[in-house]
């Protein structure tokens, strides 16, 4: 059976020891990764999902706020990922947002940021790759059907997060301090974002199950796109 084709974006500083990760973790859940660090191997037409990795802070240029001093920026990564997130919400295809990817997901749906997460929340402050992080799934939510209702357990390295949600979608996890950890389309295709990296916590069976649910969305994405072909080739 043909393994679905998962596009990865990743950051160019920090792509290498990145990708891996992602490649294992998507092999697991039956599909095969892509890695896209530069605008010339990204072909949308070519995968069946895609996968916003993490890395540099989103530019605020994006959505209007500020530029602060210890802000890591690549502008011309940011480009790239409004486009291909752009395409995936316009041709369906299932998308999953890690850390910054969650972020931008809520950009391009007209959402805003808050540069300094723990400033404009009373989390408890983590930065580590463990799961020391409690989050609530929120009930009712795809995350929920996908990792269960319980709380979780999550790694922290981000210094962004959600601000003013983007249109149609919702928040699918909030942290101790009410920090939104996932956000989500609030209808089909699959596009769900998640704040943490579980990526690093492939050993998880609930982390293993997140790109589960991308890969299943993506095999369906390319039967329904198969078909339509079919559809197209006997009519000409």
């Amino acid at each position: 059976m043909r393994r679905p084709v998962i596009g990865v974006t990743v950051s160019r500083r920090s792509g290498w020891r990145i990708f891996p990760l992602m490649a294992l973790s998507i092999r697991l859940a039956g599909g095969t990764a892509l890695r896209w660090d530069r605008e010339d191997r990204v072909d949308i037409a070519a995968v069946d999902g895609v996968v916003i990795g993490g890395g540099d802070d989103i530019g605020p240029m994006l959505y209007g706020g500020k530029v602060m001093a210890e802000a890591r920026l690549d502008p011309q990564r940011d480009r790239l990922e409004r486009r291909i997130v752009e395409r995936c919400l316009r041709d369906n295809t299932p998308l999953l947002g890690v850390c910054r990817g969650a972020q931008m997901l809520n950009v391009v749906q007209g959402g805003t940021l808050n540069q300094d997460a723990y400033a404009a929340y009373p989390s408890r402050h983590y930065k580590t790759v463990l799961p020391r992080k409690r989050i609530d799934v929120v009930a009712g939510t795809r995350l929920e059907r996908i990792v269960g209702p319980e709380e979780m357990r999550v790694n922290a390295l981000h210094s962004q997060s959600v601000a003013r949600l983007g249109e149609a979608l919702r928040v699918a996890a909030r942290d101790d301090g009410g920090m939104p950890q996932a956000v989500e389309r609030t209808r089909d295709p699959f596009a769900l974002g998640v704040q943490w990296h579980p990526e690093h916590l492939f050993y998880a069976r609930r982390q293993r199950a997140l790109f589960s649910a991308l890969t299943t969305a993506a095999a369906a994405y390319h039967e329904a796109r198969g078909q339509v072909q079919a559809v197209d080739r006997d009519a000409a």
